[in-house]
């Protein structure tokens, strides 16, 4: 996977050789609380750990609506059985500039569709998404589900068997600062007053199997992704 370098894999690394060897992993069952991802360094590995994890599982998958469905469920962030749904943002659309044109491949008479939505996790909105489509890629019931219902976009284009081509994944927010990895944890890394809104950007389109592109998206993952609590260890 191109965009999740070498350098995910060892903070994964780095993150297990700091919970300590011959420790296991569990879940505690206390309500979570944003900032005790924040109150130690190793919490504060734990969470860069979990991130990294979320990009990849993102950046491998075409839909990150089953990608999201996946990590609600296994994070307990809504009651079992609950899916992704999406809630329509409305206001002002953000028609298409040259720039999304052009990775949509249609030229200045075609008509492309906006749509902005939450993903939302039970109560927990778990990203933000801006959206650019063609309709004429799509079916007439795709279209239909689209301007008519809340349901994601990757649930209503999944017939498509599509791929996803990752333009770029930037980390918004880092709980470690730079260099840390060779000049140790400093002190002012073990509190912070709570996580900001957004830690992750992904921007990608998303191409029929015979590689027509049909949408390009822009998506903010919020901190709700981390809204389970923090890994806790157990004596074996």
């Amino acid at each position: 996977m191109s965009l999740c370098s070498a350098k995910c894999i060892r903070i994964a690394a780095l993150a297990a050789a700091a919970i300590v060897l011959g420790t296991q992993f569990a879940i505690a069952q206390e309500p979570s609380i944003g900032a005790q991802w924040l109150n130690t360094p190793v919490s504060r590995v734990e969470a860069l750990a979990v991130l990294q994890t979320l990009n990849a599982n993102l950046l491998s998958n075409a839909s990150a609506t089953l990608t999201l469905d996946r990590w609600c469920a296994a994070h307990k962030l809504a009651p079992e059985g609950f899916k992704i749904v999406a809630q329509r943002v409305g206001g002002q659309g953000k028609p298409a500039d040259e720039d999304i044109r052009e990775l949509l491949s249609v030229g200045p008479g075609e008509l492309i569709a906006y749509r902005r939505v939450r993903l939302v996790c039970g109560d927990r909105v778990l990203s933000e998404a801006d959206n650019w489509y063609v309709p004429a890629k799509l079916t007439a019931e795709m279209n239909q589900a689209l301007n008519t219902s809340d349901i994601p976009f990757g649930r209503a284009v999944q017939a498509l068997n599509f791929t996803r081509t990752n333009l770029s994944a930037k980390l918004l927010w880092s709980p470690l600062s730079e260099g840390w990895d060779m000049d140790g944890l400093t002190a002012h890394e073990t509190s912070s007053p709570g996580l900001p809104a957004f830690l992750l950007e992904h921007r990608a389109v998303l191409k029929l199997p015979d590689g027509t592109p049909f949408s390009a998206l822009v998506e903010s993952y919020t901190e709700k992704v981390l809204d389970f609590p923090v890994p806790r260890l157990l004596s074996q």
